[in-house]
Order: structure tokens, then sequence, then C-alpha cells
């Protein structure tokens, strides 16, 4: 295969990879109410091998060792709490991604801005900094509430939840740091 269609194929694995994690929350939903938890299993098991496929990095080891565990814990128990534990995951290893770029900078949000602008001014690395806290923050909290959701919450209130007030609430936070980033062209 040329570097060209690898290339390609990469992209459209990888686009296919976040499809598929956004609409996680409504296949597990939709899922349980027709299929045993156990082979709606295999679903979360394909997510955590095609992301082992296209990344591996340490932490996305971690996160398929992760989902492998949800997987097995639930094809063992036929039990589709750990499938719902999901989200769990994903907002923690994003927390560790954030967090390990303040500890180990560039941080996450300096590294996504000087994408656009490679020249980034020294006054701007504090901020960036500050939005990869801020971004810190949303990942505990989004958390929590995904766990909460799995746990305590109705399959419905789960779903709407992880599967589209989560990404409305994302959406709001870039959207308020693109709103009041300073210069909008300098971080």
């Amino acid at each position: 295969m040329s570097s060209a269609a690898a290339s390609t194929t990469h992209r459209l694995a990888t686009a296919l990879l976040w499809l598929a994690t956004a609409l996680y929350p409504l296949a597990i939903y939709f899922g349980l109410g027709h299929f045993e938890p156990r082979w709606l299993a295999l679903l979360l098991l394909a997510l955590a091998m095609l992301r082992l496929w296209l990344n591996r990095d340490r932490v996305w080891l971690a996160a398929a060792g992760g989902a492998a565990l949800l997987v097995a814990a639930s094809m063992l128990r036929n039990d589709g709490l750990p499938l719902k534990l999901y989200p769990v995951l994903v907002n923690a290893v994003m927390l560790v991604v954030f967090a390990i770029s303040l500890r180990f900078p560039p941080s996450v949000i300096e590294r996504l801005a000087r994408l656009q602008h490679p020249q980034l001014p020294a006054a701007a690395i504090p901020y960036t900094r500050r939005v990869t806290q801020i971004w810190c923050g949303f990942f505990v909290a989004n958390g929590a509430i995904a766990a909460y959701t799995a746990i305590y919450a109705s399959a419905a209130t789960w779903a709407l939840y992880n599967g589209l007030i989560a990404y409305l609430l994302m959406g709001l936070l870039f959207a308020g740091e693109w709103l009041i980033r300073p210069n909008h062209g300098d971080a």
C-alpha cells in the first residue's frame, strides 16, 4: 500500500473511530433493549482494537486495557453497567492526557494553538495553560456526571447525557473559550 493510500486509510479509520465513539451511548441504549450486554461488549472491544491499531501511545494502550476490563466484566456478568462506564473511562483518559501536558509542557491547548499559529507569542503560553486546566476540570466534572448517570440514572437519562448533553457542554466550552480568547490569533 502506498504512503498516500495508508495515510488516507488512517484518516478514514480515525474519523470512523471518533464517529463510533460519539454514537456509542446511543448504540448501547438502543442495543440493550434488543441484545444481551455480553454481545454489545463486542462493540466496545471493536472500538478498543481500532484505537490500538491507530495509536500505540502509552495512554491509549492504558485506555484499551481499561476498555478490555469493561468488556470482560460485561461479558462475564452479562451486565450493561460496565458498558455504560465507557464514557467515564474516556473522560479519565482525556484528563490524564491534559494533566500530563501541564506537568510536561507544552500543554495540549498550546500544541493545538501552534498547529494554527506556529510562532505563538510567549505571552499566550500562560493562557493556553489556563485553558488546559479548565479542560481538566471539565473532564473531572463530566466524568463524575457520566459515572452518576451510569450507576443511578435510567438508561434513557444516561444516553441523553452521554450522547448529547456532554457533547453540547463540550461545544459550549470550546465556543466560550474561542469568544473570550485574546486576539483570536494569538492563542
